[in-house]
């Protein structure tokens, strides 16, 4: 049975990865903060496990790692996110601006360095971080939003260094791009469903080979300028 291993599954596009793994028969490690009051995460049926996570905390991630040491991960989604106050020039809150880097940037690389052998031991060997086109310096038109922008194209670099650093191990790393959806960061009036963006995302996925290690994808899989 393959499985996949997915940060911020409590809610939004996390959730519905949960959800759509589960219902495909895959074993499901699904990861939040809170997963006693995860309650739509709770109600999916299938072989899904929860487990509280919090990918800014060395010592839980860690500990997980050695709860599942005998484990293979096929999949490893690192999802959870952080937009911030959207402050913009000559308002920027440092502070924040450094949590939101531990959440979106050194989360996911910490999430890596401590189940790198649970991905290098299973079949599919593929990690894909959440990033956004927001973290794109060749589609940025707009400016702005340095905060979360920073974060993403910071995260961007570690998927890049990544995919040379773990090629040996025959492990695949991309960044892909789940559209503006709606979501509580991406609000109700965004462009693209949960369910669209979710759906695409997963078709990507089931295509991805090493040969595309190092990419930055769009959902419908069209390459995003880094």
């Amino acid at each position: 049975m393959p499985s996949v291993l997915i940060t911020g599954a409590n809610k939004g596009i996390g959730l519905a990865f949960a959800q759509s793994f589960a219902v495909d028969g895959w074993k499901v490690y699904a990861c939040c903060r809170q997963p006693d009051k995860a309650k739509e995460l709770k109600a999916i049926e299938g072989d899904i496990v929860l487990h509280k996570l919090d990918v800014s905390d060395g010592l839980r991630v860690a500990g997980l790692a050695r709860e599942v040491i005998d484990e293979p991960i096929d999949i490893l989604i690192n999802n959870a996110g952080y937009f911030g106050p959207r402050l913009e020039f000559g308002e920027i809150d440092y502070d924040d601006w450094a949590y939101t880097f531990q959440i979106n940037t050194m989360g996911p690389l910490r999430m890596v360095e401590n189940f790198v052998e649970h991905i290098a031991s299973s079949d599919r060997k593929l990690i894909v971080n959440l990033s956004s086109k927001m973290g794109s310096m060749g589609a940025n038109e707009t400016g702005g939003q340095y905060v979360y922008r920073s974060s993403k194209a910071a995260l961007n670099v570690v998927t890049k260094s990544l995919s040379i650093d773990l090629k040996d191990k025959g492990i695949t790393v991309i960044s892909v791009h789940p559209g503006h959806v709606q979501t509580d960061m991406g609000g109700e009036t965004a462009p693209v469903s949960i369910a669209k963006s979710v759906s695409g995302l997963r078709k990507l996925i089931g295509r991805v080979t090493e040969e595309d290690t190092g990419q930055f994808f769009n959902f419908d899989g069209s390459v995003i300028p880094w």
